[in-house]
């Protein structure tokens, strides 16, 4: 099993971090209007915020580091990898098509939406890629049992929470009136699922390098079926 490196634990550390940091610097730095169990995190940096490069930077470097961490964790397998560098590229994108002052912006809601079902669906595309036993550079055992964050019950509940948490979102989006509580909820899930697939990805490969070598065959020659009766 390949080691995940320090840096990216840094990466997948730092993405819940900067999430809350830029919603609250930025929300701080608005009128007495805004209201974040009303409004969303998209004002933050939409044309009509207040130094809406503080929302918008900490969403760059959030999608970087999703993104970091998709190149570093080999262990949830090319498809999922995809995903989630889908999901931080998205994350990246929504500095291009801010949210308007007033209305909707089209452009934002696709980039938007392609950025929410890439990083809840990106659990489950590992899940479905590992069969039960997997090879022995994906796994955390020679028995081929992957790490825990990989195991098919274990994603696909952690993707079912997410969509739920993100319908949520478009529930309140449509009629409700704590649509920045639930936006900020799902993010903040989103963004910690990726640290404990880190996590899991290098203690099991620590447990991997930590068994004992497998003790030597003893000399002589080999037993077996086609051995027996050879002297007759």
């Amino acid at each position: 099993m390949r080691a995940v490196p320090s840096w990216a634990v840094a990466t997948a550390t730092a993405a819940p971090a900067l999430l809350v940091a830029g919603w609250t610097v930025a929300g701080a730095r608005q009128g007495p209007g805004y209201d974040p169990v009303r409004d969303t995190i998209s004002e933050l940096a939409g044309e009509g915020a207040t130094d809406p490069w503080l929302m918008g930077g900490a969403l760059v470097l959030l999608g970087c580091c999703y993104c970091a961490t998709a190149a570093a964790l080999h262990a949830a397998g090319l498809p999922s990898r995809f995903l989630l560098a889908v999901g931080g590229v998205s994350t990246v994108a929504l500095i291009a098509f801010p949210r308007p002052q007033v209305g909707g912006s089209p452009a934002h809601g696709v980039v938007a939406t392609v950025a929410v079902l890439a990083l809840a669906l990106w659990p489950a595309g590992t899940a479905l890629r590992l069969p039960r036993r997997v090879p022995r550079e994906v796994a955390a055992s020679p028995a081929g049992r992957p790490p825990w964050a990989f195991r098919r019950p274990v994603a696909l509940a952690v993707t079912a929470v997410l969509l739920v948490l993100f319908g949520w979102s478009v529930a309140e989006v449509t009629g409700g009136t704590r649509t920045g509580l639930a936006e900020r909820v799902a993010a903040l899930a989103v963004t910690l699922w990726p640290l404990a697939a880190v996590l899991s990805a290098r203690r099991a490969h620590r447990h991997w390098t930590a068994r004992p070598s497998d003790p030597p065959r003893p000399d002589g020659p080999p037993i077996g079926p086609g051995c027996l009766g050879a002297g007759t």
